[in-house]
């Protein structure tokens, strides 16, 4: 019988995808519980089908507000509380970082379920909950070297940055812009992602845009009658399953459509190509522009994120057109 393992990632779709080696890795030595935000049951189908998923929002995850205690939902917590109990697992981690060490949520969590061995990220204060901490990798380090520092710890081994698996793709000729993402200090502005798709147009190259709910509007209006506005993580995969290059915001999209075998072309903002590139061996990006609070979690202390209305339309197109030179 395989030991049981509980992963506790609670956080992004991106955060997720970027676990996706360790995932497939662990499920081939334990039996593996996955906690994290519902999309991780659209994510497993497609990913990491030997995963089990507990499904759950913690409020501390929450962009606004995320300590009014009194909104929180203790019901649903001492529910799971009860249920991954129940599970008695023999090992949990997590893989989050902050900028003092691991995340003391997480930890105190894996202690309160009762997991036997918690592994972790070292951080003051929370160290107590941990049974193992783990030497955080260099700070200018993808977050991927988390999940290869928690492997070593289990004695598996994960490919370097640069040799994961990826798998090849099928060629359909098309583009596939992406203008959402989770935050909307990430999102280049609308108006610069419609002249970049009527150039590639003019250039005879098909382009189907798609977008975040909030974004559908504005793209009809400017006469984008084919936009697809994905409600599930399902329908955007179906979305990039179509495409041959995916071009977007740093967010979850982007590093998904990485691990289903399409190069991206990422606009960077607040957050740092050096952490968070989308894994893909051919994927490329263009840096968000200098700003003293770099990266700022997407708190940006300015009326306007300069970082990502600053990078140009002609910057990207150069910068595009070399990469589809190569890829199309």
């Amino acid at each position: 019988m395989k030991p049981k393992l509980l992963i506790v990632e609670l956080w992004g779709m991106g955060d997720l995808v970027i676990a996706t080696p360790f995932l497939r890795a662990a499920a081939e030595r334990f039996d593996v519980t996955l906690l994290a935000k519902p999309y991780a049951l659209d994510l497993q189908r497609r990913l990491w089908p030997g995963v089990r998923v507990v499904t759950f929002i913690a409020p501390w995850t929450a962009f606004k507000n995320k300590y009014r205690l009194w909104q929180w939902p203790w019901l649903e917590i001492f529910r799971l509380r009860k249920q991954l109990a129940r599970e008695q697992f023999d090992f949990g981690l997590s893989a989050r970082l902050t900028r003092s060490g691991g995340d003391p949520r997480d930890h105190l969590l894996l202690k309160i379920v009762g997991a036997k061995e918690r592994i972790g990220f070292s951080s003051v204060g929370s160290r107590i909950f941990l049974t193992q901490t783990v030497a955080r990798p260099d700070p200018e380090a993808h977050r991927y070297e988390s999940w290869r520092a928690m492997a070593g710890v289990l004695k598996m081994e994960l490919p370097p940055r640069g040799q994961i698996c990826i798998p090849a793709k099928k060629n359909h000729g098309t583009i596939l812009i992406h203008s959402g993402a989770g935050q909307p200090v990430r999102v280049w502005p609308l108006e610069n992602y419609r002249k970049l798709a009527t150039r590639l147009r003019q250039k005879k190259i098909p382009v189907q845009i798609a977008c975040d709910p909030d974004q559908r509007d504005w793209w009809l209006k400017s006469g984008e009658a084919n936009v697809v506005t994905p409600s599930t993580v399902t329908e955007l995969i179906e979305a990039i399953d179509r495409a041959d290059v995916f071009i977007g915001n740093d967010s979850g999209p982007g590093h998904l459509a990485a691990f289903c075998g399409v190069p991206t072309f990422t606009i960077f903002g607040p957050q740092l190509p050096e952490w968070f590139a989308p894994l893909h061996p051919q994927s490329e990006w263009v840096e968000g522009k200098v700003c003293p609070y770099l990266p700022c979690s997407d708190y940006c202390r300015f009326p306007e994120p300069f970082c990502i209305r600053k990078v140009g339309e002609e910057e990207v197109f150069g910068r595009v057109e070399k990469f589809l030179a190569a890829r199309m």
